[in-house]
């Protein structure tokens, strides 16, 4: 994507702009990222129409797959699942991706759907955070979070602006789907993964010029601001400290920090405001050099790598996103012993 983009200006501008484009790639932390489209036909996007058009064509064939794989991996069909949430923040549909996977994968006519658009990069964790309180109170259902963000189709060619050299390095695309099941279901189906403990959310107020998007003629225009780690910084030691005392729990009791892979600069304030150790964010690196930041999917991912290489029965974890607001969303889960709660399996 880095040599399509256009940079207008004066030959010294475009060189330095040039250089600056390849400087903040190289430090995006970065080894491999996947396009929704082949690289030749970004050419022929010419404008919001064309860019939309590709994210529901590809977005709902990955939608399809994320869901099927994951119900699947859950031994469950598509006429087992209640309710369908999802979740993107690249692209507009109505009828929803998920409503458009109703028929074609067989889910039952009476499936509940709750579409989200707007969470941005929080919307993994919030997604599962509004997946578990439906299942408090419909403890039989079998839920499906479904995330689809196709970032590429949002890049704007003519600016050049920092914020968006930064987003065309550091942004993929992808999907991801998690299987959730109520606690009566749950010790029917006994499947991997960890049980939802709680969840809290936190809305840092007059930081709504931080993170999000200028929505325009030509589409989704990047607003991503120096600021948000320090806000990052700032707060999340302390939001974190509440929310695990109420589990009467302090960060030593936590073993798995499954942590939205925003970017390095998100990921090395996390590491510092929670005072953590080398390795604690292995999994959320990992995920960062493999795919760029998915936004609400990339976190999804995360938590598909401790769900394969699960940590010790009763161990605790945190998972954790930041997104546009500027707010951040936080859930405690534990592995158990047994399969007596409900589970994730992603």
């Amino acid at each position: 994507m880095v040599r399509d983009m256009v940079l207008p200006g004066g030959d010294a501008d475009t060189s330095s702009r040039a250089r600056l484009l390849d400087k903040l790639h190289a430090n995006s932390g970065i080894s491999y990222r996947h396009l929704a489209l082949p690289l030749e036909d970004y050419q022929e996007l010419g404008g919001f129409t064309e860019a939309n058009d590709a994210f529901l064509r590809v977005g709902t064939e990955l939608a399809a797959e994320a869901v099927t794989t994951a119900l699947k991996q859950a031994d469950l069909t598509p006429s087992d699942v209640d309710v369908v949430y999802s979740t993107t923040i690249t692209g507009l549909a109505a009828p929803s991706l998920e409503a458009r996977l109703v028929g074609p994968l067989g889910m039952r006519p009476d499936v509940k759907r709750v579409p989200i658009f707007g969470l941005g990069c929080v919307a993994g964790v919030a997604g599962l955070a509004r997946v578990h309180d439906h299942l408090v109170g419909h403890p039989d259902d079998v839920a499906v979070l479904l995330s689809v963000e196709l970032c590429s189709l949002t890049l704007q060619r003519d600016d050049t602006s920092t914020a968006n050299l930064v987003a065309s390095g550091l942004f993929g695309d992808g999907a991801a789907a998690v299987v959730v099941v109520g606690e009566r279901r749950a010790r029917r189906l006994g499947l991997p993964g960890p049980e939802i403990v709680d969840t809290r959310s936190r809305f840092y107020p007059d930081t709504a010029d931080i993170m999000g998007w200028d929505v325009g003629g030509t589409g989704f225009k990047i607003v991503l601001g120096a600021s948000v780690a320090d806000v990052v910084e700032a707060h999340l030691g302390d939001d974190v400290d509440a929310f695990l005392a109420g589990s009467n729990l302090e960060r030593g009791d936590v073993g798995e920090w499954l942590v939205h892979p925003g970017g390095p600069k998100i990921l090395q304030s996390v590491r510092s405001a929670l005072a953590l150790g080398d390795g604690a964010l292995d999994r959320s690196w990992d995920q960062l050099d493999a795919t760029g930041n998915l936004s609400s999917a990339a976190v999804l991912h995360v938590l598909a790598r401790a769900v394969d290489d699960a940590p010790p029965p009763g161990s605790q974890g945190v998972m954790m996103a930041m997104g546009p607001g500027f707010c951040a969303e936080l859930a405690l889960l534990r592995w158990p012993d047994d399969a007596s709660a409900e589970h994730a399996a992603a």
